[in-house]
């Protein structure tokens, strides 16, 4: 509902996603583990210990409705950042050219008067 991945949260708690899973399934959880999972979503440790379907659906429905640019919102984005590394030193490589194409051409116009 946040956005937020299992295998994210479970990264910020320093658990494994399988445990993360378990931590998930179970009925309560201990209460500093609740605080950290709350400090983690940035949400108050009650929206956990009252969710229920009928309040997720009212969150969801009001997120949905209303954009409030004072709320800091979070975007997660699915690329491999190796490759954006590779597209963006590609990039680098075709402007240098280019500088160095314009400059041996005023270099030329510069010898030539």
């Amino acid at each position: 509902m946040l956005g937020v991945k299992q295998d994210t949260l479970a990264t910020e708690l320093n658990i494994t996603q399988a445990t993360m899973s378990k931590l998930e399934a179970k009925e309560e959880i201990d209460k500093n583990t609740l605080e950290k999972v709350a400090q983690i979503l940035k949400i108050p440790v009650e929206a956990i210990e009252n969710f229920n379907d009928e309040g997720a659906l009212n969150f969801i429905a009001n997120t949905a409705n209303s954009y409030d640019s004072s709320v800091s919102h979070q975007f997660y984005f699915n690329f491999n950042p190796i490759d954006k590394i590779v597209e963006l030193y590609s990039e680098k490589e075709a402007l240098y050219e280019r500088m160095i194409q314009e400059k041996n051409e005023l270099i030329e116009k510069l010898l030539s008067k």
